[in-house]
C-alpha cells in the first residue's frame, strides 16, 4: 500500500447517451437508461481508482457551500469506497458540474467549474498532508499550484494530469510542466503529433516519464531512465460502453504500480488492463478493478 495525496476537481457529472454527435434538435425524448448523474471530476476519479487498488489516499478538493461534505461522503459509502473527506472543503459558491454527451467513443463536454479558478485551497493543509506521502498527484488547475512548491520542498515525486497541451495552454501551465516528474496527456487536446509533444516535454521540461493517451490506439510511454519511447496497443476485457474517465483510470493505475515497483513498463501494462475494464461501465467513477482482479486477468492478456 502506497500513500498518495491527490488534489483536483470533484463535480457533479451528468452523462447522456445519444444516437449521434452532433445532436440533432428534438423538443423532447424519453429513453430508458439514457442519463446517468453522479459524482465525478478528474481528482475524484483518480482518488477513487487509487483507493480501489488499495492505496491510502488523502483527497484535497473543494465543493460548493450548498453541498455539504456529508452528502459527498454518503455518495462514497453507497459506492463501496471509503475516501477521507476531511480535506474536501466547502469553499465554492456552488458545486462545479458538467454534462457529457457520448456516442461510440466520441464525446462532447459542457462544463461549468463555478468559481474554483479563483478560490484558493488551504495552504497549511496542503503542507501538513504532503509530508508523509509516497506520491503526489495533481490536476493542472489553479488551486493545485501551491502543491508544486511543496513537492519540491519536501522532495516528493509529482505527477500531473495535463488536460490540454494546446499552445496557449502550455504557456499557462509552464510551472506544472516544468516541475512534474510524471505527466499524463491526452491526444484529444494536442496541436500536433503526440511524438512531437513527447520530444517537447523531454527537451523543454526534462520530464522523467510522459504518458500520452492516444484513444483507441492505446498509449505512448516515454521514460527518461533509458530514453525509450514505446507505443502500447490497448487490451480488451469489456465491451466499450463509455470512454469518459478512461484517462484518469489509466494514469491512476500506472502511478499505483509505478510507486509500488518502480517499473514503468510493467506499470503501463497493468494500467491498460485497468482502463480497459473501466470503459465497460457508465460513469467516470465506476468500473474500477482491484489489484487481485488485475492479477487474475494478466495471464489471459499477456502470455
Amino acid at each position: 500500500m502506497s500513500r498518495f495525496m491527490v488534489a483536483g476537481f470533484i463535480q457533479i457529472e451528468t452523462i447522456v447517451k445519444v444516437d449521434t454527435l452532433p445532436v440533432p434538435y428534438f423538443q423532447f425524448q424519453s429513453i430508458p437508461d439514457m442519463i446517468d448523474t453522479n459524482l465525478g471530476g478528474c481528482g475524484y476519479n483518480e482518488a477513487m481508482a487509487l483507493t480501489w487498488l488499495g492505496d491510502e489516499v488523502d483527497f484535497m478538493s473543494m465543493v460548493g457551500k450548498d453541498m455539504s461534505t456529508q452528502k459527498v461522503y454518503d455518495q462514497l459509502v453507497s459506492s463501496g469506497v471509503r475516501i477521507k473527506m476531511d480535506y474536501v472543503l466547502p469553499r465554492l459558491d456552488s458545486m462545479p458540474s458538467s454534462v457529457i454527451l457520448y456516442h461510440n467513443g466520441k464525446k462532447q463536454i459542457f462544463e461549468d467549474v463555478k468559481d474554483i479558478r479563483t478560490v484558493p485551497y488551504d495552504y497549511d493543509l496542503f503542507e501538513k498532508q504532503i509530508q508523509d506521502k509516497d506520491m503526489v498527484l495533481i490536476s493542472s488547475c489553479n488551486f493545485c499550484r501551491p502543491v508544486i512548491e511543496l513537492a519540491r520542498k519536501y522532495h516528493k515525486p509529482l505527477a500531473v494530469n495535463v488536460r490540454s497541451m494546446r499552445k496557449e495552454k502550455v504557456i499557462q501551465k509552464g510551472d506544472f510542466l516544468k516541475d512534474a516528474d510524471i505527466l499524463y496527456i491526452s491526444d484529444d487536446e494536442l496541436d500536433g503529433d503526440p511524438y512531437e509533444c513527447i520530444e517537447m516535454c523531454r527537451r523543454e521540461f526534462d520530464s522523467e516519464i510522459v504518458i500520452i493517451g492516444i484513444g483507441s490506439k492505446g498509449v505512448i510511454l516515454y521514460t527518461k531512465e533509458d530514453n525509450s519511447i514505446l507505443e502500447y496497443n490497448p487490451v480488451k476485457t469489456n465491451e466499450i460502453v463509455n470512454t469518459v474517465g478512461a484517462g484518469n483510470a489509466l494514469f491512476s493505475a500506472f502511478l499505483h504500480y509505478y510507486t509500488k515497483t518502480g517499473d514503468a513498463k510493467e506499470a503501463i501494462k497493468n494500467a491498460l488492463l485497468f482502463a480497459s475494464y473501466k470503459i465497460g461501465f457508465v460513469g467516470t467513477s465506476n468500473g474500477f478493478m482491484t489489484e487481485e482482479q488485475i492479477e487474475q486477468w494478466k495471464p489471459l492478456i499477456w502470455k
